[in-house]
């Protein structure tokens, strides 16, 4: 089983942790199943920003980012390479490791 490392996140995880995760779970699923509650306004449905995370380790891991959710993520805060909506990155075989943003677009 791979297992996702959450970064310390001061109001949401302020210690990290380490999870194991299902082959085809979402880091999003994940993250909810463990009580770490990022925010997903649209409820999973890959229409805002709110999820959206930084994968530190083992962005190549992960299920490949459609379209779809690249042009969501043109209008995520703080956007950067390594940035994925936890909705929709699937985990594949692998560990990875990630940054929850201090900061959502609903913040702004």
């Amino acid at each position: 089983m791979p297992k996702i490392t959450f970064l310390p996140h001061k109001i949401l995880l302020p210690k990290g942790g380490i999870f194991y995760a299902k082959k085809g779970e979402t880091i999003l699923e994940v993250a909810l199943k463990n009580n770490i509650n990022i925010e997903h306004s649209c409820n999973r449905a890959c229409i805002c920003t709110t999820c959206h995370c930084f994968v530190k380790k083992g962005y190549f891991s992960l299920s490949a980012c459609q379209e779809e959710e690249e042009d969501i993520l043109d209008k995520a805060w703080g956007v950067q390479l390594d940035s994925r909506l936890s909705c929709q990155a699937k985990i594949k075989d692998h560990d990875i490791e990630v940054e929850i943003p201090i900061y959502t677009i609903n913040q702004f």
